[in-house]
């Protein structure tokens, strides 16, 4: 019997395993002229940068209608003409553009005809003679502080308020809030409206700070709060040596089974 010869074809061969005969009708390739490619890209491109710079010449209607389309924001102004025309139909026709283009307020906005708003003030510090929050023995919040703003206290808005007693008899008060906004002035907008002239932040915070001076003393601040507390009635007692001013005793070992040993107590 005689063997088959043929070699079998291999996966792993560079060579394929047909090839077409070198005389084979091979279909040509068609080639674009740069025009076609350019007038093909202008069709299927929906905006285009003569378009867009003939019915909005300015940065403001440019960025306007951009987000009117995408609602994106650009920052257009004091861009080169060029490049903010380009940058608009980048985006308008669905490309990414660079982060420096993107804007944050909304182009129909006019900041000139909004109400300034102040600036809030930075937290007071915390008084440096206050032991640390790791020494606290009790604290007691109290929302019937009156108001330090004269216009909120005739309105009878109360603040809400921490005393902090600490081990080493220190006493101190810190107000939270709430902050409030508050309009002042008058002035009429170009549509003829009256507007307030600013927004003011109206913040009681005060930051920690002390009342009772580890040496029994008070201070100015403190005696009002103090005084103000001891009027508040609680039972047959009053608010502040109820919650603020209370005596605890640190125990440590066994002084609840066995109050008469006196080691460690001193």
């Amino acid at each position: 019997m005689k063997k088959n010869t043929t070699p079998t074809p291999s996966p792993w061969d560079a060579e394929p395993f047909d090839t077409a005969p070198l005389d084979a009708d091979v279909p040509p390739v068609k080639t674009q002229t740069k025009e076609q490619i350019i007038a093909k890209t202008a069709i299927t491109a929906e905006f285009d940068m003569d378009g867009l710079m003939t019915d909005f010449p300015t940065a403001k209607e440019l960025e306007r209608f951009v987000y009117d389309q995408t609602g994106r924001v650009l920052n257009l102004k004091g861009r080169a003409n060029k490049l903010k025309y380009q940058v608009a139909m980048d985006v308008l026709n669905g490309k990414s553009v660079d982060e420096t283009f993107v804007g944050g307020d909304n182009p129909y906005i006019e900041r000139a005809d909004m109400v300034p708003v102040e600036d809030i003030k930075a937290l007071p510090p915390r008084d440096a003679s206050l032991p640390d929050h790791t020494h606290i023995q009790n604290q007691f919040v109290s929302r019937l502080v009156p108001h330090p703003d004269q216009d909120f206290r005739s309105l009878g808005r109360k603040v809400d308020c921490v005393f902090r007693k600490y081990k080493n008899g220190m006493i101190s008060y810190e107000v939270l809030g709430p902050i409030d906004q508050r309009p002042e002035g008058e002035k009429m907008d170009k549509f003829g409206r009256m507007r307030p002239e600013i927004i003011r932040w109206i913040d009681p915070r005060t930051g920690e700070q002390v009342m009772i001076r580890a040496d029994g003393t008070l201070s100015p601040q403190g005696r009002n709060l103090r005084a103000m507390m001891q009027r508040i009635r609680f039972n047959t007692s009053n608010m502040w040596d109820v919650f603020v001013d209370r005596e605890f005793a640190d125990l440590v070992g066994g002084e609840l089974a066995n109050p008469w040993d006196l080691k460690g107590a001193e």
